[in-house]
């Protein structure tokens, strides 16, 4: 209970800083929904690098700008009388309840599968248009990807096992190789159908695409970013094979 006392009172805190800065601040009471969105964006961004890198301090810190940034649309909208923090909140709980009727009504389940394909059914009864009309079109296109996949699986739309995607990765890989000799729309497409398939293939070996791209480019960096430090000479007199040993030591140094 004293926890529980205590989330009360820093999230009261903040709400009263935000009025007092809506209130004083020329920054802050100049700002509006759109004047945000990007900085909102940013930060979503930076929150998602610290959780990339695993460092809590960071994640800590971007988790406190992004519920800044929550409290401050809520602040603009109840200016405008749409609704406040509360409804917010109480929207979002109502929705949760709802949406677990077995946690909180007399519905069984056999596991989280079926938890998801329930939502996805239920976000339907809602009103929803269509099964990806909640997937957001400003998506990174690898997430959305992802996203699309797994919603429409969750309504049976779905391979029987992941052999057959493998199969489908290897026949988009070859259409996309007879393609290259073919104009540039044409080879466009047939790279993107490669892309979605292999996407498809890491979500039934339970690999976020995403996540694994991501970890990837940060050892890309690291690993240049070493050949840069280390070169004895400016990297565009150097060969191939020189900044390849380079690269070499840079592994050889991970792995230590």
């Amino acid at each position: 209970m004293q926890q529980q006392s205590e989330n009360l009172e820093a999230f009261e805190r903040l709400l009263n800083i935000m009025n007092e800065l809506r209130a004083k601040c020329p920054w802050d009471r100049k700002q509006t929904i759109q004047s945000l969105r990007n900085l909102t964006i940013e930060e979503v961004y930076e929150l998602a690098d610290a959780i990339t890198l695993e460092n809590w301090e960071d994640i800590k810190e971007e988790l406190g700008d992004i519920m800044l940034h929550m409290v401050f649309y809520s602040k603009i909208a109840s200016e405008k009388n749409h609704f406040d923090v509360s409804d917010v909140l109480n929207d979002v709980c109502d929705k949760l309840i709802k949406r677990h009727p077995h946690i909180y009504g007399d519905i069984e389940v056999s596991g989280e599968d079926e938890v998801k394909r329930n939502w996805e059914q239920l976000k339907l009864k809602e009103g929803k248009s269509g099964v990806l009309s909640g997937v957001p079109g400003s998506l990174p296109a690898l997430v959305k990807a992802y996203r699309m996949q797994e919603k429409t699986a969750q309504v049976g739309f779905e391979w029987d096992n992941k052999d057959q995607v493998w199969e489908k990765v290897q026949e988009e890989l070859e259409e996309f190789r007879e393609s290259l000799s073919e104009n540039e729309d044409r080879k466009e497409e047939e790279f993107g159908d490669l892309l979605f398939s292999l996407v498809n293939y890491a979500r039934y070996e339970g690999i976020d695409p995403e996540s694994a791209l991501a970890r990837i480019n940060d050892k890309f960096k690291r690993r240049f970013e070493f050949i840069e430090k280390n070169a004895d000479k400016p990297l565009e007199e150097m060969t191939l094979d020189q900044m390849d040993a380079l690269w070499n030591e840079a592994k050889s140094v991970k792995k230590k």
